[in-house]
């Protein structure tokens, strides 16, 4: 049964603009919404445009905001979404959120929206994330800004930032910050959605990460790798699976999907491990063996480096809780 919170409850304050992406806006609106129905008075959850007139998002979609930027109280929490409209934005969109997005508790933004909080001024010397499409981008326009393209979402003090469309659900899922595991799990249950995935998790698994090779050989190789990370993938071992010499195969595997063969292997290792460690109960030697790291310490070493975390952490920090 809900419980009453006896607050006046949290502002939330989703921004409305044209070109809005429409996912952007709802998936954050409907987690909180969620977490708002649990337990009543914990959030108001408001949306607004510049002038309070309805806005067209990129899908054709029109909706209708609750006020005017500038009216109501500053928020707690201030999403900003991402879209087409992020492109080109009016510049007074930009100016209200160099005045006014220092003053919210949490500030979060989804895809493309990291662009309006640099623009603003507003992610100046943070570590951030963004849709990968854009990334290079924002890093271009914005060297004050520290850009990693590889996570769906990244927390850096009160500002977050995230991947794009269902990520921004990930970050919203931060109302176990606010009221505990138990409530989100509930919202997360009713959206149908893991409870949180890892912040660090890549945007893409290392196979969408890496071009998908032309010639069939090495394209079959790739699924072949994905398919046994516990087995002898050395080059010499894959060269001669692709019957091309290992000179010959390190160059036309580079060529065709961008990456060395090893950058590949570690991360279809290191994504396989995490895998086994978030799903399984298997034990940390299991998993490391399975992965193809052969020992605990080789994999805690990979895990380190790439993640900054040891395996057996990660998982205290990323396996879900068991469901009664």
């Amino acid at each position: 049964m809900a419980r009453r919170t006896g607050r006046t409850g949290r502002t939330v304050l989703v921004l409305l603009f044209d070109g809005v992406q429409s996912l952007d806006v709802t998936g954050p609106v409907e987690v909180f919404a969620g977490a708002e129905q649990h337990t009543p008075g914990t959030y108001r959850i408001r949306t607004a445009s510049l002038d309070g007139a309805p806005v067209r998002t990129s899908s054709g979609l029109h909706l209708v905001p609750d006020q005017a930027l500038g009216t109501g109280p500053q928020p707690d929490t201030l999403v900003v979404p991402g879209g087409r409209g992020t492109r080109n934005p009016d510049p007074r969109l930009t100016e209200w959120l160099r005045r006014h997005g220092t003053g919210a508790r949490r500030l979060v933004s989804v895809c493309t929206g990291a662009i309006l909080l640099a623009r603003a001024g507003l992610l100046d010397g943070r570590r951030v994330t963004t849709h990968w499409a854009y990334s290079d981008r924002l890093a271009r326009d914005h060297p004050a800004v520290e850009v990693d393209p590889d996570p769906i979402y990244i927390r850096d003090g009160n500002v977050a930032t995230s991947a794009g469309v269902t990520s921004g659900i990930d970050l919203a899922l931060g109302v176990e910050e606010d009221l505990g595991r138990d409530v989100a799990l509930t919202v997360a249950r009713h959206l149908v959605v893991f409870l949180r995935r890892p912040g660090n998790q890549a945007q893409f698994s290392a196979q969408l990460a890496a071009q998908t090779a032309r010639r069939e050989p090495l394209r079959e190789l790739q699924h072949w790798i994905t398919e046994h990370p516990g087995d002898d993938l050395s080059v010499e071992s894959l060269a001669a699976r692709a019957s091309l010499s290992p000179r010959h195969f390190a160059r036309a595997f580079q060529a065709e999907t961008g990456t060395t063969p090893g950058r590949y292997v570690d991360r279809v290792r290191l994504e396989h491990a995490r895998r086994l460690l978030e799903d399984t109960g298997d034990g940390v030697e299991e998993v490391s063996r399975a992965s193809g790291y052969g020992t605990p310490e080789a994999m805690r070493r990979a895990f380190v480096k790439a993640l900054g975390t040891s395996p057996a952490e990660y998982r205290r920090r990323f396996r879900p809780a068991p469901v009664s």
